[in-house]
């Protein structure tokens, strides 16, 4: 169903309610190694205190990069069908994550 609610908005609704971490996923890329939404996930991370974590089409070790640069406090990624087929070497991620 299509909501009127801002995923701003119901991430902002969480703040005070003991949650760990915010899982974001572009539904419309995950899966398909189109690249992670990058201005939707720092939006995200930048509203909330709540740590955020990247996810859905993630294709290669640039997204990473990508996420880092934006500037936003976003704690993580997930690596899914990129790491299952190869396109992302693990221990490069970690380093353009951490640099």
């Amino acid at each position: 169903e299509v909501s009127d609610l801002k995923a701003e908005d119901l991430a902002k609704a969480f703040e005070d309610s003991g949650v760990a971490a915010i899982i974001v996923t572009d539904i419309g890329r995950d899966g398909m190694k189109a690249g992670v939404n990058v201005e939707l996930t720092a939006s995200l991370a930048n509203a909330v205190t709540i740590p955020v974590i990247a996810s859905g089409g993630v294709k290669s070790s640039q997204d990473i990069k990508a996420l880092r640069e934006s500037g936003a406090p976003i704690s993580g990624s997930i690596l899914g069908r990129a790491l299952y087929d190869g396109d992302i070497i693990p221990s490069e991620a970690l380093e353009l994550a951490t640099c």
